[in-house]
């Protein structure tokens, strides 16, 4: 009965999604039918969708435990910062003289470990502090925020390899790099979440922490676990976003916190967990 319940549920937010799905291509194809069905705009919305989707996936990791990240766009940006520094030091653009593909990969490691670290720190105050998730993870926003203001003095960073260009700007068949890297971590975050028991520990976390911690279940593992995964989120979208960009800055995707949220929920997050 309570397999059947869960089946009717997935198949009607399925439908449900769907129909939205349906009803903005009819809109948007009956106000501009000659550019909307083009394959120059879809490839268009197919390069700056992911950055937002994967913001977005890290934000629902953290939702689905009960709390929320408000620091996962300034997270983004440390990450877009330090990744771009190190490029310039590395490969400034006065001295390219290939496509600069043997420091993407120390870039790229550099920039997730920024991840990781903000989400060690939001997941340490969450898990053993106990300070609640809006206020730690706000207060890490702040902080970041200076820090990356700090560390750029409020001007822009730029000026990138072509192979690091290729992450948020490249095509492979004719599909754009950032959509096909998006899929691939939306289908692993999908298994995670369903297949595994993390993703079942953190299901039952945001249903009901006291029952979960009379499971046996490591409460404080699981929200440190879904904190760094979040960081590991954020800081791969700022790879996408600053090789899109060509270049880093303090206050890049702003506008985007709110918009994160409000995917999460209309992606069938529960606010409450």
């Amino acid at each position: 009965m309570e397999l059947k319940k869960r089946i009717n549920w997935i198949q009607n937010e399925f439908a449900m999604l769907s129909i939205i799905i349906l009803i903005v291509l009819l809109l948007m194809g009956v106000l501009n039918p000659l550019r909307f069905f083009r394959i120059y705009n879809l490839q268009s919305m197919a390069f700056q969708l992911p950055e937002l989707g994967l913001l977005s996936l890290g934000m629902m990791v953290i939702m689905l435990t009960g709390g929320i990240n408000l620091s996962l766009i300034a997270s983004a940006n440390l990450s877009g910062i330090l990744m771009a520094l190190v490029l310039n030091r590395l490969a400034p653009p006065e001295t390219f003289t290939g496509t600069g593909s043997g420091i993407v990969l120390l870039v790229i490691l550099v920039g997730l470990a920024a991840g990781i670290v903000v989400g060690l720190a939001n997941g340490a105050l969450v898990a053993y502090v106990g300070v609640s998730p809006i206020l730690a993870t706000l207060g890490m926003m702040t902080l970041l925020n200076g820090v990356n203001i700090l560390i750029t003095k409020g001007y822009v960073i730029s000026g990138f390899p072509p192979a690091f260009q290729f992450i948020g700007n490249g095509k492979v068949l004719g599909i754009p790099f950032p959509m096909i890297i998006f899929a691939l971590i939306a289908a692993a975050v999908g298994i995670a979440m369903k297949r595994t028991p993390y993703g079942l520990e953190v299901y039952m976390l945001g249903t009901n922490e006291t029952a979960t911690r009379y499971s046996a279940v490591n409460v404080p593992k699981v929200l440190m676990k879904s904190y760094v995964i979040s960081g590991l989120l954020s800081a791969t979208a700022a790879i996408v976003m600053i090789s899109r960009f060509n270049s880093a800055k303090s206050d890049y995707g702003e506008s985007y916190l709110l918009v994160t949220i409000l995917a999460a929920i209309l992606g069938g997050t529960n606010v409450y967990g």
